[in-house]
């Protein structure tokens, strides 16, 4: 199985995009960073606080339907004490999206009264919009936009070039393409990356992404994990640190396979399909409302 600590992704095309992002800064009054609300911290791309430096910026954890709640206000809370604005949304729903733009005038209240007694009233807000592929930032621009403005696309790198979206109430958005960095030091910000799609199941392999989550699962969220397959919890092996292991995930992997009927001839268990089911109904919102991490000790 693949190590997702090895992991390297820097196509030629988020090269690209990181000297863009910095060349166009100067046009925008603030950033918003999309994050993805099950991952906040490995879904925040640690590039951007260099590339963005002063620059005021909203942070916005998207998909919060998905997420666990609980875990979700302990992020805000998190946001907050270390003095970044943050907002829950879903682009889906349309949770919290009514409360973007009063968080992002509040944000630039200072630089707004400027333009007032400078006579420039009514001077359009600009913003670059960024984060890694598959947090939606599209589909969010989208329900901004009220229309589908933005190419939407479930598979990562599809918003190729930057491009300017008029909004509502004076907002001017500066949207651009997903970028990831050059290299996954830790191995969990590479699995977790990988468990939502933000990264290709080509890179790594799908059940031992399968198994990892799982292992997961069973030990932070094992009702819904028992709820969703039918499946029994007891008399599994412990975990193992080796990136290799893998042993009580695999157990679980095989109980999924087997309850879900995936066999093969001869009776042995057709893993590999048990692992894209649970990687595919993960994604998709299946499993329920969980968060693969909390702000300390991820």
């Amino acid at each position: 199985m693949s190590e997702a600590a090895k992991v390297q992704w820097f196509p030629g095309h988020m090269a690209k995009t990181r000297r863009i992002m910095a060349s166009n800064l100067k046009l925008v009054d603030a950033v918003v960073e999309i994050t993805d609300a099950r991952i906040p911290f490995s879904s925040r791309n640690p590039e951007i606080k260099k590339i963005c430096g002063s620059k005021p910026r909203l942070v916005l954890l998207n998909k919060a339907d998905s997420a666990d709640p609980n875990v979700t206000s302990m992020w805000i809370e998190y946001y907050k004490q270390q003095g970044v604005a943050a907002l829950a949304t879903d682009c889906r729903s349309g949770r919290n999206v009514n409360k973007f733009y009063p968080m992002l005038k509040e944000l630039l209240s200072e630089q707004i009264e400027k333009w007032d007694t400078r006579g420039m009233t009514g001077r359009p807000i600009r913003m670059m919009i960024v984060g890694i592929p598959n947090v939606g930032k599209s589909s969010f621009i989208n329900r901004l936009a009220g229309a589908k403005l933005a190419k939407v696309e479930d598979r990562p790198g599809v918003t190729r070039g930057k491009q300017w979206v008029a909004l509502d109430e004076g907002f001017e958005l500066l949207d651009m393409p997903g970028v990831l960095w050059p290299k996954f030091d830790d191995k969990l910000v590479g699995e977790r990356l990988a468990f939502t799609g933000a990264v290709k199941d080509v890179i790594l392999d799908v059940e031992y992404l399968a198994c990892r989550l799982l292992e997961y699962l069973s030990e932070d969220y094992p009702e819904l994990l028992t709820e969703r397959y039918g499946i029994s919890l007891e008399d599994l092996p412990e975990p193992m640190d080796d990136m290799q292991g893998c042993v009580k995930g695999y157990e679980l992997l095989e109980r999924v396979g087997k309850k879900r009927g995936f066999l093969v001839s001869g009776g042995d268990i057709n893993t590999e399909r048990a692992a894209n089911t649970v990687l595919d109904e993960f994604r998709g919102g299946k499993l329920g409302r969980l968060s693969l991490e909390k702000p300390r000790g991820r």
